[in-house]
C-alpha cells in the first residue's frame, strides 16, 4: 500500500512559484475588459502541452487520462465556475472579482501538492506530470467554455439592448 510521501522542498518551491504566478495573472485579468481572445487563448496555448505525449515516458493509460480530465472538468472546475462572474459595464464585459477565488486557488494548489505526494509513489515523475496536466486542462477548458458562453450571452444581450434603445429613440 502506497503512503503519501511529503513533497520535496523543490516541489513545494516550484508549486509556490506557480501559485504566485496564477494569483498575479488573476489580479491582472480582472483589471481590464474581457475579450474573446482573452477567454480562448489560455486553453489553446495550454493545449500545446499535449505534445509531451509524443515522448513515450509521459504516456499514461487512456482510462487514467479520462479520469483525470473528468475530475478536473467536473470537481475542480466547479469552484472556479462559482467564484467567477462576467458583468457588463456599458459595452465592456468585465470579470467580477471574488475573494473566494483566491481561497479556491489556494485549496486547489494544496490538493495538487498532496495528491502529487501520493501519485509520485505509484507513478513515474513524468507520468504524474502528465496526469496533472490533463487534470488542469480539464479544469481550465470547462471554466473557459463556461466563460465563453457567458461572454457571448452578455454581448448578445448588450446588442439587443442597444438596438432596443435605438429603436425607441427613433420613435420619439
Amino acid at each position: 500500500m502506497a503512503l503519501i510521501v511529503l513533497p520535496t522542498a523543490g516541489a513545494v518551491f516550484g508549486s509556490l512559484i506557480g501559485l504566485a504566478a496564477v494569483l498575479v495573472w488573476r489580479v491582472r485579468e480582472t483589471r481590464g475588459p474581457v475579450s474573446l481572445k482573452k477567454i480562448v487563448i489560455p486553453p489553446l496555448g495550454m493545449a500545446t502541452g499535449f505534445t509531451m505525449f509524443l515522448v513515450p515516458a509521459f504516456r499514461i493509460p487512456w482510462t487514467w487520462a479520462l479520469a483525470a480530465f473528468l475530475t478536473g472538468a467536473i470537481a475542480l472546475a466547479y469552484p472556479l465556475l462559482r467564484t467567477s462572474k462576467l458583468v457588463c459595464q456599458g459595452d465592456l464585459v468585465l470579470m467580477q472579482r471574488s475573494n473566494a477565488f483566491f481561497v479556491v486557488i489556494l485549496a486547489l494548489a494544496a490538493i495538487r501538492l498532496l495528491a502529487r505526494g501520493y501519485f509520485d509513489t505509484i507513478l513515474t515523475f513524468k507520468q504524474t506530470g502528465s496526469l496533472f496536466f490533463i487534470l488542469a486542462f480539464g479544469t481550465i477548458l470547462r471554466w473557459r467554455i463556461s466563460m465563453l458562453l457567458e461572454y457571448r450571452e452578455l454581448k448578445s444581450r448588450s446588442k439587443r439592448l442597444v438596438a432596443l434603445a435605438e429603436a425607441s429613440g427613433s420613435r420619439s
